[in-house]
């Protein structure tokens, strides 16, 4: 299962609950790195114009109205109030995406695995990023950075549990994304992710 949660959830709250992607269209249409800048920038600014958006993004107005519609199109984002004609501000319509790339409809699983590829990464271009320009960043936040690497042996049973102890932890934080009052002073945008990923075992069987 792969999330795209709100600052992937502190006050103790309830979590948003992501929506469940399984039609191969939606999972099509998100699959767009400008499209997943553009859902990120509506997470992180609140509403935005497709001008306001574009200088975020680095694209052109009329690109980000573009994508913006495709996301309209298939329910990612929605129109919010005090806009006018082009300079109609847009929101998500829904903060998080959750979708499985194991499933019974060929089509479904082709479009989940180029998602999923996609969603990787943009996570793996922003810790290289990270790593090779960690002296701009602030002092307090250069040792920071944390990663973990360990192989055990679990059950499949077990490695859904797993999964989701991790995310219950990561989702104690979603909250502080759309809501900007939740989050405490000095807190930045942070981009945390999680991986388990079954290896091949040895010729021995281990």
């Amino acid at each position: 299962m792969s999330r795209d949660s709100a600052a992937r959830p502190g006050r103790t709250t309830r979590a948003p609950q992501p929506r469940n992607l399984t039609d191969p269209r939606e999972m099509r249409a998100l699959a767009h790195p400008v499209r997943l800048a553009l859902l990120e920038a509506l997470s992180r600014e609140g509403p935005l114009t497709a001008t306001e958006a574009a200088e975020i993004v680095g694209e052109s107005p009329a690109n980000c109205s573009f994508h913006l519609r495709t996301l309209a199109k298939y329910g990612f984002v929605e129109e919010a109030e005090g806009g006018t004609g082009r300079a109609r501000p847009w929101r998500r319509a829904v903060l998080g995406q959750a979708f499985s790339v194991s499933r019974d409809d060929p089509a479904a699983s082709v479009a989940a695995e180029a998602l999923d590829n996609l969603a990787h990464e943009r996570t793996m271009r922003r810790i290289h990023e990270f790593r090779a320009h960690r002296e701009q960043f602030p002092e307090a936040w250069r040792d920071r950075s944390f990663s973990a690497y360990f192989m055990t042996y679990l059950t499949s049973e077990e490695m859904q549990q797993v999964s989701d102890e991790m995310n219950a932890i990561l989702t104690r934080y979603s909250d502080r994304t759309p809501h900007r009052d939740r989050r405490p002073p000095g807190a930045q945008p942070v981009e945390l992710a999680i991986f388990g990923t079954p290896i091949v075992p040895s010729a021995s069987g281990n």
